[in-house]
C-alpha cells in the first residue's frame, strides 16, 4: 500500500482540485510539493515574476519581438505553443507582450493565465478585414464593442451580455492614434470563429445564415471583422480587468464586392506603436490617480 501511495504521488496526483487551476497542486520536477497557486502557468509557462501589470496581446507570435523592441530592457521569458512572451518596462513599470494565437479559445487561455500572474490592464493589437465601405486598408480600427459570433464567451456569460471595452483604455488608444497622426475609426467589430465562413460563405452549408447576418451587421455599422476581441472583452468583464483593441485594416471585402478600390496593407508597425503608446498613457494616468 505504501509503495502504491508513493507511486501515486510520483505521478503528481493528490487531493481533488478546489477553486480551479489557481489552487491546484503545485508540482516541481514531477513531484507534489504542497497546495499552492501554480508556480508556472500551464500554457503560457510564466510565473508571477515574469508578467507585468500591463499586457499587450498580439495574435501572431512573430509580432511579439516588434512590440518588445519598443519596451526598455525587454527579454523573452517564455515560448510555449502559440504563446510567445516577452517582458520589459515602460516608465519604470513592468509590461508584458504575449501572443494569443488565432481565435477565442487560446486568447481566453492567455488572458486567464496572465491574470493569474497579476496582469490587470490589456491592449489587443492585431489585424482585421474592413466591413464598412469607408474603412480602408492601412486605417486603424479601435474597437469599443464586439459582435459575439464566437463560442468561447458563452462559457463565461450569456449571449445577451455585451462585449464592450474599457472606456479608459479606448480613450488612451484614441489619444495615441491622434498623436501618431493615424487615420482611425472607433466602433463595433465583428468576431467569429470561422475565418473561411467569412471569406467563403458560399462554400458552407449554412451560407444563407452567414450571408444574411453579414449583411445585417454591415447595415448596422460594423467596422471590421476579426477573431479575438469579443472573447477577450467578455473574459475581462468576468475577471474585472481592463481591455481595449486596436487593429490594422488589411483590406476590405465590402469595397471589393462594390467594385471600389481595395487598398491592401500588411504593415502592422503603426498599430503596434499605438498599442505601446496607449499603455504608456495608461501607466501615467494610473500613477497619477494612485498617488
Amino acid at each position: 500500500n505504501d509503495k502504491r501511495q508513493q507511486k501515486k504521488k510520483g505521478k503528481g496526483e493528490g487531493p481533488p482540485l478546489q477553486g480551479g487551476i489557481r489552487s491546484a497542486i503545485l508540482k516541481k520536477n514531477c513531484e507534489v510539493i504542497g497546495m499552492h497557486e501554480l508556480e508556472r502557468q500551464y500554457h503560457i509557462a510564466c510565473t508571477e515574476e515574469d508578467v507585468g501589470r500591463y499586457c499587450i496581446l498580439p495574435g501572431d507570435p512573430g509580432r511579439v519581438p516588434a512590440i518588445a523592441a519598443l519596451l526598455d530592457d525587454a527579454r523573452q521569458v517564455a515560448y510555449n505553443r502559440e504563446f510567445c512572451v516577452w517582458t520589459g518596462t515602460l516608465l519604470g513599470e513592468k509590461v508584458t507582450a504575449c501572443s494569443t494565437g488565432i481565435g477565442g479559445p487560446s486568447a481566453a487561455i492567455a488572458m486567464e493565465e496572465l491574470i493569474h500572474c497579476g496582469a490587470e490592464c490589456f491592449v489587443r493589437t492585431g489585424t482585421c478585414g474592413g466591413m464598412g465601405k469607408d474603412v480602408l486598408g492601412g486605417d486603424l480600427v479601435i474597437a469599443n464593442g464586439a459582435i459575439r459570433m464566437e463560442g468561447t464567451g458563452l462559457q463565461y456569460a450569456p449571449i445577451e451580455f455585451p462585449a464592450v471595452a474599457d472606456t479608459g483604455v479606448i480613450n488612451a488608444l484614441c489619444e495615441a492614434a491622434r498623436a501618431d497622426g493615424c487615420k482611425y475609426h472607433v466602433g463595433v467589430v465583428h468576431c467569429k470563429d470561422s475565418f473561411y465562413g467569412q471569406l467563403d460563405p458560399d462554400s458552407m452549408p449554412v451560407k444563407d445564415e452567414l450571408k444574411s447576418k453579414w449583411d445585417a451587421w454591415c447595415a448596422c455599422g460594423a467596422l471590421a471583422s476579426e477573431m479575438e476581441s469579443a472573447t477577450l472583452y467578455i473574459v475581462a468583464a468576468v475577471r474585472k480587468v481592463r481591455i481595449g483593441t486596436v487593429l490594422l485594416v488589411l483590406g476590405n471585402q465590402t469595397r471589393r464586392a462594390l467594385g471600389l478600390e481595395d487598398i491592401q496593407c500588411h504593415d502592422t508597425e503603426q498599430s503596434v506603436k499605438v498599442a505601446v503608446d496607449a499603455i504608456a498613457r495608461l501607466i501615467k494616468k494610473d500613477k497619477k490617480e494612485e498617488k
